[in-house]
C-alpha cells in the first residue's frame, strides 16, 4: 500500500518567493479561527454605532456559520477518500 499524500507540502509561487504550506488542514482550520475572531470583533464594534447594528448581526451571523465549518475541517482531516487503482482494485 502506498503511503498517504494527504500531507504533502503545497507549494506555491509568489513572485521570486515560495509559499510552502504544510498539514494543510491545520493550516486551514487556523485560518477559519481567525477569520472568526475578525468577523466577532468587527460585529462588536459595529455593536456601538446604533446604525450599524444590521451589519453587526450579519457578522455575527457569519461568525456562527463558520463555527459550523470548523468541525467540517476537522472531520476532512480525519477522512480522506482515495482513488484505488484498477490494478489493486482487481486482486
Amino acid at each position: 500500500m502506498k503511503p498517504s499524500h494527504v500531507d504533502d507540502p503545497l507549494t506555491l509561487k509568489v513572485g521570486h518567493e515560495e509559499l510552502v504550506i504544510r498539514r494543510r488542514y491545520e493550516t486551514l482550520s487556523i485560518a477559519n479561527d481567525f477569520l472568526i475572531a475578525i468577523w466577532f470583533l468587527v460585529g462588536s464594534v459595529l455593536f456601538l454605532y446604533p446604525s450599524q447594528e444590521t451589519l453587526a448581526v450579519w457578522m455575527f451571523i457569519i461568525g456562527s456559520f463558520q463555527f459550523l465549518v470548523r468541525p467540517a475541517i476537522r472531520l476532512a482531516s480525519h477522512l480522506h477518500l482515495r482513488r484505488i487503482p484498477d490494478s489493486e482494485w482487481q486482486q
